[in-house]
Parts: structure tokens; sequence; C-alpha cells
């Protein structure tokens, strides 16, 4: 199998590279590529790029996630999370190529409680969320063959995430506030890839199971919650923190550029039947990504 990966270097690409390559030939890319375009800014070059490769499968890990910033870079942030994705959809249809696409909980309102299922209205509440949707939407019109991995609160021990920000801020501070009204399952990029992997190698033989699906960890938590899990777990591991107080306050208390869902549930029950996989609780991923981080020598 030929493989295609795009945005190679970010958390989830990372990972992917390692989960695509028992399935064959993988060309990785991201923005600093040469030898082939794998910029989305270009999405002539992108279209270009996949007729030369001629791959099986596209996988595209790469996206504008500035979500703050894309309201005041929405041309942007549509031209990475929409057009170019136009272009790859386009593309692989000419070659029959499959498309694996992530995007978003930020594709719904946010509103409720209950977990989202693949079939509800999407209604975003943002610009980031409006351009993946876009994206989506262009997908499923140029592409049939492709599976919408929807995800959340997406993390890995490299490159920045919550759980490290965390930790360096309870090492400084004997007090933190954390918003304790935003509903999510923390997902991490390991996981996701190998999902991803497994569920490549299951469409190629059943192309019915083309479609968008919930692909998260099981259960839920908010940043709050998720916060005190962080310090408890390291403490537990030996690491010593000076943080004595976590506090909770609503979202209202700490104002954005771009207004956040409350409701990020998703529900990923489709995915776990159809692929037959089970997606574990939010907080395992957790506690294994800080055992790893904890034995590092910056923490």
């Amino acid at each position: 199998m030929r493989i295609l990966l795009l945005g190679k270097s970010g958390q989830v690409g990372w990972e992917l590279q390692r989960s695509l390559a028992p399935l064959g030939c993988v060309i990785a890319l991201d923005r600093n590529s040469t030898t082939y375009c794998g910029n989305l800014n270009d999405p002539a070059g992108i279209t270009e790029t996949i007729l030369a490769v001629r791959p099986q499968v596209i996988v595209n890990a790469a996206a504008y996630t500035a979500v703050d910033k894309a309201e005041s870079e929405a041309e942007t942030a549509r031209l990475l999370n929409a057009t170019s994705v136009e272009s790859i959809a386009r593309a692989a249809a000419k070659i029959n190529a499959w498309v694996v696409h992530y995007s978003t909980d930020y594709v719904f309102s946010g509103v409720g409680e209950k977990a989202w299922l693949e079939t509800d209205i999407a209604d975003p509440i943002n610009t980031y969320g409006r351009s993946k949707l876009d994206g989506e939407l262009a997908i499923q019109q140029y592409c049939a063959n492709h599976l919408i991995f929807r995800t959340s609160w997406v993390y890995a021990s490299k490159g920045k995430n919550f759980a490290k920000t965390m930790l360096a801020l309870a090492k400084d501070r004997s007090e933190l506030s954390v918003i304790n009204d935003q509903f999510g399952a923390p997902t991490g990029a390991e996981l996701l890839a190998d999902c991803t992997a497994h569920a490549i190698v299951q469409a190629m033989n059943k192309p019915e199971l083309a479609g968008i699906y919930h692909l998260v960890a099981s259960g839920c938590t908010n940043w709050h919650d998720y916060a005190a899990l962080i310090f408890n777990e390291a403490r537990s591991l030996g690491t010593m923190l000076k943080i004595e107080k976590l506090n909770s306050i609503p979202t209202s208390s700490f104002p954005t550029a771009a207004k956040r869902p409350n409701n990020s549930r998703l529900n990923n029950l489709k995915f776990q039947n159809n692929f037959s996989l089970f997606l574990p609780e939010w907080d395992v991923g957790i506690k294994r990504m800080l055992a790893e981080l904890l034995t590092d020598t910056q923490f």
C-alpha cells in the first residue's frame, strides 16, 4: 500500500509515521518538505503532489488549529482547513484514492450535555469550527472513499499540551484557577494514530465503512478535573509541586477571542462498533503520558 501523509510533524502526524509504517510505503510530508509539496497554503502544489505520488490512501493530519487567531485570520483558516482539503478530495477522486481526514468537536454548537452523534446537525460557533466543517463538506462532496475522524482535546508527549502547561505552572505557583464548565474527552495522538491504521486496513476491504466517525477516548471530564488528575498523578509519581489550591471558574471568567463550546462530548460508539475496537477511558492515556513525561529531566 502506498500512503501519502500530510502534516508529519504535528502531534498526530508524528504518531502516524509510526502506526502507518507497517501498512506499506509511507511518503510523509510537512510544510517544509522539498521533494514534494506538503504545504496546505499551496492547494495547487498539494494537487500536483497527489497526482505525482499516486497513493492509495491520503492521510491529512495537517490543519490550521490556532482557534483564537482564526477570528482575525479567517481567510488563512479557510485556505488550510477547507480550500486545500477540497483540493485533496478532488485529486484523490481522480486517482481513486481514499482520504483520511481529522476534524473536530468544534463543528457543533457546544450546547447541552448529551454526547454528539455523527448524525447531529453541525452548527459551529467560531471561525475555526466553520472552516473545519467546510473541509468535511468538501470531502463528502468530492471523494466518496473517505474517513473523517472528529476528535477532541488532542494531546501527546511530543510538543505542547495542557498537562505540560499545568505541571510547569504548578511547580511555580501555589494557586491556580481552571475552567470547570467545558466538557470533553482528552484524546491521545497515539490512540488516534493506532486506530487510524486499523481503520484504513478495514475500510480498504469494506468500502461501505466510508463516512464520518467520532474518534475520541471514552468518558469525559472538564478542564478543572483534568488538571486535578494531573497534579494527583504527578505527586503519586514523586514529583514535587508547589500548587496548594486549585480553583474552579466558569468560561465567562476567562474571555477568549473565539467562543468555546461548553459541550464537546462526542459519542464514539459508531467507531467502536464498525471497526470492532475498544476506546479506553480518557484518563488511561493521560496517566501513561504523565509516566513518560515525568521521567524527563525537564520535570
